[in-house]
């Protein structure tokens, strides 16, 4: 778990997720959310098949690559679409 600010200041946390299943490629993928409990933004194009290596990418993650990651993810968004988030 990761804490950041994004470009307008609010504060974001980045985790990592399990996708439950019978294919064990790939299982973890990233989650930002707010840590006040808001919309999670989840991009399963990042992923990684332990949680253990999923922690250590997150914990050398710059700043940059996170706030791209978080705009890019939020940008495919619908809601992000609609408020001209990219």
């Amino acid at each position: 778990m990761r804490e950041f600010d994004d470009r307008q200041g609010r504060t974001w946390v980045a985790t990592v997720a399990e996708t439950r299943g019978s294919d064990y490629k790939g299982r973890y993928h990233l989650v930002m959310r707010p840590p006040d409990g808001g919309d999670a933004v989840e991009l399963v194009d990042v992923r990684w098949n332990s949680e253990r290596t999923a922690a250590r990418t997150l914990s050398t993650m710059s700043v940059v690559e996170l706030r791209r990651r978080l705009r890019s993810a939020r940008g495919r968004s619908p809601e992000g679409e609609a408020a001209g988030v990219a």
